[in-house]
């Protein structure tokens, strides 16, 4: 389970909404092996005014933050950075000074879903990687 919030301005994410999830969910089933039905994103336009970053930041900056289960090992979790940040700027012509992604972990008995907790699920992929 991932579930992923992307920050930017509104300008700039309405230009690059779809292509950005595509991006996205295609390094996280390529790396995590997340199913292709399984991509919750949650885009988060803000006017410049309240995006507020450092001069050395261009206006297509992007904060991505990914919560997802805990499990993973660290050469994974630095795949998937790796790869998105690629990915990203190949794929929307960003400067690599204009991407920042953070991973938190949770413990899945942390997460509420479909009415139980995510310890209690069955997953069709793996979270131990």
């Amino acid at each position: 389970m991932a579930q992923i919030k992307i920050y930017g301005t509104r300008a700039h994410l309405d230009r690059v909404r779809d292509r950005l999830s595509d991006i996205i969910h295609d390094a996280a089933m390529a790396v995590l092996g997340l199913p292709e039905d399984k991509r919750f994103h949650r885009f988060i336009a803000l006017e410049p005014a309240d995006f507020r970053h450092p001069a050395d930041r261009g206006p297509g900056y992007t904060i991505i933050e990914i919560s997802m289960f805990e499990g993973r090992s660290a050469e994974t979790k630095k795949a998937l950075l790796h790869r998105l940040m690629a990915e990203i700027a190949a794929g929307l012509g960003l400067p690599p000074n204009d991407i920042e992604i953070t991973i938190a972990e949770t413990p899945r008995a942390n997460w509420g879903i479909w009415g139980r907790t995510g310890d209690e699920l069955e997953l069709s992929y793996k979270v131990e990687t």
